[in-house]
């Protein structure tokens, strides 16, 4: 199992080497490398509103009509 992993590394190794030159010319031209603390790795959601709508209450689906109640729109409806 090693051996498949060191492939890998070979065949990364001409990328990291890039960057490294890149790095190393970066600094050699007076640059700083910043090291700044990470960001959270699960950001903190939003805080709940505690105030409620009042259209919300309306707004609820009315129950349906029970089965006699449909008996007896059928019952009206043949009448007509």
């Amino acid at each position: 199992m090693i051996s498949n992993h060191l492939n890998l590394v070979e065949q990364h190794r001409q990328y990291a080497d890039s960057i490294s030159e890149r790095t190393a010319q970066f600094l050699a031209a007076g640059g700083n490398i910043a090291q700044l603390p990470s960001p959270p790795s699960k950001p903190i959601p939003p805080k709940r509103s505690a105030k409620i709508d009042p259209e919300t209450i309306l707004k609820r689906r009315k129950p349906p009509i029970t089965r006699a109640e449909r008996n007896a729109l059928r019952k009206l409806a043949e009448a007509l």
